[in-house]
């Protein structure tokens, strides 16, 4: 059987998130998505970037997240922007529910992935925006971490 173009190997991060946010929890959910949608996860084409979660009456939701429309795809081909639910136990929900309500904490889309079962997660983590002289740190400690390893070799 050949490999084809989908690949349950697929990892698409949000590169932008640990420069801009500081984790404090971390979660892992489930995507309800439409058929065309996990294709294109397969394929890889999908972006995290702009995303975000929000709960609302109960239920999390995900906006902002881009999903590629499927070329192979015929009229019942998803939007590739629309809001999506994400799927979590009521216990994880009333938690995370309980601790977004705190000031300045948000709910950012870190990583999308497979798992062994061929569904989509999504790992998403409770976070608190950076300020300007945390990032300014974070850049300090890259170039360290750099130089010594440069001084390594």
């Amino acid at each position: 059987m050949s490999k084809g173009r989908f690949s349950n190997q697929v990892n698409i991060r949000n590169k932008k998130a640990s420069f801009e946010f500081e984790f404090i929890d971390k979660y892992v959910a489930g995507l309800v998505l439409k058929g065309t949608e996990i294709k294109s996860i397969k394929e890889g084409k999908a972006s995290l970037q702009e995303a975000y979660c929000y709960i609302s009456r109960g239920e999390m939701f995900i906006k902002g997240m881009h999903i590629a429309v499927y070329e192979q795809g015929t009229f019942n081909n998803h939007e590739p922007l629309r809001e999506r639910k994400l799927l979590l136990n009521r216990t994880e929900l009333d938690k995370i529910d309980t601790k977004s309500q705190e000031k300045g904490l948000t709910l950012i889309p870190l990583r999308l992935f497979i798992n062994d079962k061929g569904y989509a997660k999504l790992e998403l983590a409770l976070a608190k925006g950076k300020k300007i002289h945390d990032k300014r740190d974070s850049i300090k400690e890259k170039d360290v971490k750099r130089e010594l390893e440069r001084n390594q070799y």
